[in-house]
């Protein structure tokens, strides 16, 4: 089953929903004018797939430190913290998946950018092994991507400029997916925005703007006044994440809120005249000649704290209680479970290593299973053998062939493990479907290069046949898979 959220509902009230491994795959840009509601869809996408994936958001104005409250998110003050100091935090954020917010609201613009684009850039430069998926939502998306040349010095901007291209363009590989928020699409370097495949357009009234909303939308340029016309809170949406038309969406209800702020009109104050003039007048000589200073902010809590946080947030931050456990198996056997369901499905045997892990911890969340839990190198040999069918043999021949695959490379355990099966199960075809889907490929021309090395290992002896097929056995068993 693939991970869905709800976003909102269209105008008939049918749900529109988001397919998060798409979102993942393909990145996600949101438009709309300020009051148009992208802060609020923005919080109802983070809190609706919060337990499904890690999330990092880069947030200049303090608007989503709420989410640490009611889903855990570790908040990170950019201005308490040296470059340095950054940068080690963001790599310790990808190597214990910590869901966080870089909170920037206490600096200057340019350091609000500068701090932003290290901490992407640190984000991006993560060894392989901590590849994890992970949403990275960038607000106000305009000053850290911008079009032109503003005030900001040249070396900060060509330093964002390449953080920026570096999530949109190459992020998915290293399983970093962009969602991008602009109050100006004009103000959007196009080949940030460019990247994107999904896209939420909300109400916009400049005339560049709209046209460029509607070209994204595949709408004609006659049809951009419908953008103009939007209500607060109400977008249109595209995307193979979404739907594949263009649909309109009115934005459901959040969980969260940011920090509380006069919106609308307010009575004016009944204060009589001159008393007012009283109030705005009375010992100010005192004032500019002993200003008030406002209280010393708290020092702010040393990394090695913050880093001691993260590192605890991968212990699942909202897990039930032993009483919430179903009952009728063991946690193992539900954990066995789970993979070998992992194991069987299409969406997840084409996925990468850590987006499987991934995949397996969010089922765990999601059916409550409390337990010790395998690292990702344990998952990836149970998934191996799971996806083989394994665990469908007798113990004798199963050690057998499980001590043939001693010490063999974790992308090829899966693959030998197949042809292995195959061979004790006397000689039956190859399967080069069964084969490719072992190893995560479509590709015939991958899948010969694979056996031409597992020969080479000595794993396994290809014999060509006069009829044109090929026989394959395993050293060590006693029978032949022909192909």
């Amino acid at each position: 089953m693939k991970p869905r959220i709800t976003i909102g509902n269209d105008a008939s009230g049918q749900p529109i929903d988001f397919d998060i491994a798409e979102l993942l795959a393909t990145r996600l840009l949101v438009q709309g004018n300020s009051g148009s509601g992208k802060s609020h869809l923005l919080r109802r996408l983070l809190e609706q797939s919060a337990r499904l994936v890690q999330q990092v958001v880069i947030d200049p104005e303090g608007d989503f430190v709420s989410l640490a409250d009611r889903f855990g998110h570790v908040v990170i003050d950019g201005s308490a913290y040296s470059p340095a100091e950054i940068e080690a935090l963001a790599r310790r954020i990808r190597e214990h998946r910590a869901s966080v917010v870089l909170a920037l609201e206490g600096l200057e613009v340019e350091q609000q950018i500068r701090c932003a684009a290290q901490f992407l850039t640190a984000l991006f430069d993560a060894p392989r092994e901590h590849w994890y998926p992970a949403l990275v939502v960038v607000d106000e998306a305009q000053m850290f991507a911008p079009a032109a040349a503003g005030e900001m010095a040249e070396d900060t901007r060509r330093l964002t400029l390449s953080a920026m291209t570096n999530l949109m363009c190459r992020g998915r590989k290293r399983g970093l997916a962009g969602i991008v928020a602009t109050q100006r699409l004009a103000k959007l370097a196009k080949n940030v925005a460019a990247e994107a495949s999904n896209f939420l357009m909300g109400r916009t009234f400049l005339d560049i703007d709209m046209v460029r909303a509607a070209d994204l939308l595949g709408m004609e340029r006659r049809q951009a006044e419908r953008i103009r016309e939007l209500e607060r809170g109400h977008f249109l949406a595209l995307g193979p994440a979404i739907s594949r038309r263009p649909v309109a969406v009115r934005i459901g209800p959040v969980e969260t809120g940011a920090q509380v702020r006069s919106e609308g009109l307010l009575a004016m104050p009944e204060t009589a005249p001159a008393d007012m003039a009283d109030l705005l007048t009375r010992d100010l000589a005192d004032e500019v000649r002993e200003p008030a200073r406002p209280p010393s902010p708290p020092p702010a809590p040393p990394v090695d704290a913050v880093v001691d946080r993260i590192a605890r947030t991968d212990i699942a931050p909202a897990a039930p209680s032993a009483d919430d456990q179903p009952a009728g198996s063991s946690p193992a056997e539900r954990i066995d479970a789970i993979i070998a369901a992992l194991a069987q499905s299409e969406d997840a045997a084409f996925q990468s290593s850590s987006a499987q892990y991934q995949s397996f911890l969010a089922r765990c969340r999601q059916e409550r299973v409390i337990g010790p839990m395998p690292d990702i190198r344990a998952f990836r040999r149970r998934f191996a053998i799971a996806a083989a069918g394994l665990d469908r043999i007798d113990g004798r021949m199963r050690d057998r062939i499980l001590s043939l695959a001693a010490g063999l490379d974790d992308d090829l355990l899966a693959p030998f493990l197949v042809l292995a099966m195959d061979a004790q199960a006397g000689g039956a075809p190859v399967d080069e479907g069964r084969i490719g889907r072992a190893y995560g490929s479509h590709s015939p021309g991958r899948i010969r290069r694979l056996l031409d090395h597992l020969e080479r290992q000595g794993l396994i002896v290809i014999r060509e046949e006069f009829g044109g097929g090929r026989s394959v056995l395993v050293p060590g068993l006693d029978t032949a898979t022909t192909d």
